[in-house]
């Protein structure tokens, strides 16, 4: 970066830092400092566009950042990146060819010319915004210098301005109207400027005009007093002089150059003569100094018709920029009416659309129309067998309705049956295992009675009501359970 460009930087800063103050934010905006935390320029993208930047937004801005660079970095890439959003979204342009402020200087070292560049986004999304004439307004009541240099950054930044695709035509419209309303008002600028400078100019002439006839009135009043002393000289020697005539006619002759009276007479004479002379020379210097008195008033006149030329110049400059931002005001109001002009366009081309839809619907109604006579006549030819089919309905929901309750009563007598046969299952399992035991106690009865058999007869013709009774008692007890399980096995068996 060039040292010239260095100083443009820092004087577009601090030219931006005072059009940031007219927003009158709530936080302090004075010096650069103030400014990198990046919470004023969030706040002011809000006065800008209340809707985009709302308080949502801005509630992502870390308000306390204090001397914590890494916070301050925080919030502007946040700035930037609502900055840069807003251009494509809502404006619909991108910034090209334009280099992004380095957030990091700003956060870290609070560097101004990068600040600046910051601040020229912010400036353009004021100038593009919905309220562009208010803030461009704004900027016309700042002083001429901070003017130009904000029209100045106005200008760099539309230039770097290319149009987002999709409408490019309007957008490519209103950018050539800005650049062109930019344009006339460099101009005006300028000529205005030229003006204010060519009134100084005269007011400068007219002030060394005005010196210069007052130096020379000086002078001739001072030539006048000398004038009116010489002839009071003048009338002091004629009457000295006429004493000494008087005097010289009772004494000596004067015509005697070497008499008293004749050398005091040719002395008189000769001081008399040069009296003359000088008063000759004082009138004709009074009569130069009348006549360039007369002169400089004449052109005092000139300048002054010539000032007051420029002044109704000025005005009707002064005219013509508030007629420029009048039609500015118009051609916005033109935009947004040849956009209400295409809008109806498409509305009429929709309505000749509706049109032949409405003429293919009507087509379409009375071959509908048609249908709907034939099947009336189809509808009195089943009026007759409506009749019939109620007959059918009633008896269809009576059949669906038995249905139903046989379909429960299986459903009922499946589950009924799943669970006898469950039950019948595990009958049958303990049916096995019982005559299982009962083989197992035949088996040791029969060993029993082998064992009986074995210790002989005398036992036996002893005790044989005692023998068979214990044996019946327990064959009972053997065949008691097999009967016990065997009966109930009989209501299953049916439904096998």
């Amino acid at each position: 970066m060039s040292t010239s460009e260095s100083l443009d930087r820092m004087e577009l800063c601090e030219s931006l830092l005072t059009w940031i103050q007219t927003f009158g934010v709530e936080a302090p905006c004075k010096t650069v400092e103030d400014l990198t935390g990046g919470v004023v320029m969030a706040q002011v993208l809000q006065k800008i566009d209340v809707t985009y930047f709302s308080d949502t937004w801005i509630s992502r801005i870390k308000p306390e950042v204090g001397e914590n660079w890494r916070l301050k970095i925080s919030n502007l890439k946040k700035v930037l990146k609502g900055i840069l959003d807003y251009n494509q979204e809502v404006l619909g342009q991108h910034i090209n060819d334009f280099t992004l402020p380095d957030i990091n200087l700003i956060g870290e070292h609070s560097d101004a010319a990068e600040l600046g560049r910051m601040l020229q986004l912010i400036l353009g999304c004021a100038v593009n915004c919905e309220q562009k004439q208010e803030y461009i307004q704004t900027i016309m009541m700042m002083e001429e210098s901070v003017q130009h240099v904000v029209m100045t950054a106005i200008q760099e930044l539309m230039s770097k301005e290319t149009p987002v695709a999709g409408g490019n035509d309007s957008y490519v419209d209103l950018d050539r109207q800005l650049k062109k309303t930019v344009e006339e008002l460099n101009d005006a600028l300028a000529t205005k400027e030229e003006i204010a400078q060519r009134c100084r100019e005269l007011d400068l002439q007219a002030l060394h005009v005005q010196e210069e006839r007052d130096r020379l009135r000086l002078e001739f009043n001072e030539l006048e007093e000398r004038v009116a002393a010489l002839q009071e000289e003048k009338s002091s020697l004629l009457a000295e002089n006429h004493v000494l005539m008087e005097r010289l006619n009772q004494s000596d002759s004067i015509e005697d150059v070497n008499s008293p009276a004749g050398r005091r007479h040719l002395q008189l004479q000769t001081q008399l003569e040069q009296l003359q002379e000088e008063t000759f020379r004082l009138e004709a210097a009074k009569d130069d100094y009348r006549i360039r008195c007369e002169e400089l008033e004449k052109e005092l006149l000139d300048v002054k018709s010539q000032n007051e030329e420029l002044t109704s110049l000025a005005d009707e400059a002064q005219s013509l920029k508030d007629e420029m931002d009048v039609l500015r005001h118009s051609s916005d109001k033109v935009s947004k009416l040849e956009g209400t002009v295409e809008h109806y366009k498409k509305k009429l081309e929709d309505m000749g659309l509706l049109r032949r839809q409405v003429k293919l619907m009507e087509e379409k109604n009375t071959v509908l129309m048609q249908n709907t006579v034939t099947l009336e006549e189809e509808l009195r030819k089943a009026n007759a067998t409506k009749g019939q089919l109620d007959t059918y309905k009633r008896q269809v929901v009576e059949l669906q309705n038995r249905l139903s309750e046989e379909s429960k009563k299986a459903d009922k007598m499946e589950f009924e049956y799943k669970r006898l046969k469950e039950k019948v299952d595990s009958l049958q399992k303990e049916k096995d295992h019982m005559r299982t035991e009962r083989d197992s106690l035949k088996e040791t009865i029969e060993e029993l009675h082998c064992v009986q058999a074995q210790e002989g007869q005398l036992t036996s013709s002893l005790f044989p009501l005692v023998s068979n009774d214990g044996s019946d008692s327990l064959a009972a007890e053997i065949t008691t359970p097999e009967i016990r399980y065997d009966l109930p096995t009989s209501p299953f068996t049916s439904l096998y």
